[in-house]
């Protein structure tokens, strides 16, 4: 929201059918631009570009409004979601992850797109670097070793492919704990409970059917619910 009186400078918000529009209003070419201070402290000039021909003056003066382009001026990496989208996500087909994601942080930076009229400090166009999560991965594929647990299980292929020897051995010699044991393998592989052991992530399809296990600890912040029996 940019707290400024359009109406001090000649202007004004005209609605069309595609949305909205500064225009300016008959008799004010002469006006400055308008100063804003953005609500974060954030300050600039609003650029607006006019057709001052004698056509459009004659525009002008009988009353016609004449479009302006406006550009917002900004930080990029505090804008809202909405205001800019991040559609190339640079996906490496090796992990099935952004590129250059980040092992401990879990984050890859990726190039995105402001919405039309705002530009950035950081590059002076409408593009800036932001960052999206990313689930580093080091080369264990989920098909391989969910195929691994069910046609190989009772050797405990599955657990040496996914780094586990000792487990892998004790079910080698005892045929994937008399079956059991391989049972229970592909139903916590299938359902990706059990990973890679060095903490790593499957690589899995990007787009595809991953699975986000959630979990809570102490820090964790729970909502206020209703139900809850509150005593003072």
């Amino acid at each position: 929201m940019l707290p400024l009186q359009l109406e001090a400078f000649g202007l004004e918000f005209q609605m069309n059918r595609t949305g909205y529009s500064l225009v300016l209003q008959p008799g004010a070419e002469n006006k400055p631009d308008p100063y804003f201070e953005d609500l974060d402290g954030t300050s600039g000039v609003l650029s607006v570009l006019c057709d001052t021909t004698p056509s459009k003056r004659d525009e002008i003066s009988s009353g016609a409004a004449s479009k302006l382009t406006m550009e917002y001026k900004t930080d990029c990496s505090r804008l809202m979601p909405g205001q800019f989208l991040c559609l190339d996500l640079n996906i490496d087909p090796v992990t099935q992850q952004p590129k250059n994601c980040h092992p401990e942080l879990h984050y890859a930076n990726i190039t995105c797109q402001s919405a039309p009229g705002i530009i950035c400090n950081e590059t002076g166009n409408s593009t800036f670097t932001s960052t999206t999560p990313c689930c580093p991965t080091n080369g264990h594929n989920f098909e391989t070793a969910l195929l691994l647990s069910i046609f190989l299980g009772m050797f405990g292929l599955d657990r040496f492919y996914l780094g586990y020897p000792a487990i892998g051995l004790a079910k080698l010699s005892t045929l994937g704990f008399f079956f059991l044991g391989q049972l229970i393998d592909v139903v916590l592989i299938a359902t990706q409970t059990i990973g890679p052991a060095d903490g790593s992530h499957y690589v899995i399809s990007y787009y595809g059917a991953a699975i986000n296990v959630l979990s809570r600890d102490n820090d964790t912040f729970l909502m206020p619910q209703s139900d809850w029996l509150v005593t003072t």
